[in-house]
């Protein structure tokens, strides 16, 4: 019988992994890792997104702070071309 490590971001948890396993629980440890860098930067847009935004609740302050950093790279590049953003809805359509 042969051993397999999985690793999972600190941040998620082991039980939140688990729950989730095909998203959360990875091969290796650098995926891992940046999982957890992901989340950090999500935590940090979260704060800014409940204090620029009057009125934005913290569940959806959340869903939107990880989307945005989920999708970092393509923020960046949507900084210099902002039609970039939706560009993958405007060939789905």
């Amino acid at each position: 019988m042969a051993v397999q490590a999985v690793y999972f971001s600190d941040k998620d948890g082991l039980d939140m992994a688990l729950k989730h396993p095909d998203t959360l629980l990875f091969s290796n440890k650098a995926d891992a890792d940046a999982r957890d860098k992901v989340l950090e930067l999500s935590e940090e847009i979260r704060e800014f997104l409940t204090r620029k935004v009057k009125g934005l609740d913290e569940e959806t302050a959340d869903r939107c702070a990880l989307a945005i950093a989920e999708n970092k790279d393509l923020f960046q590049k949507a900084l210099k071309k902002p039609q970039l953003l939706n560009a993958d809805e405007a060939a789905d359509a």
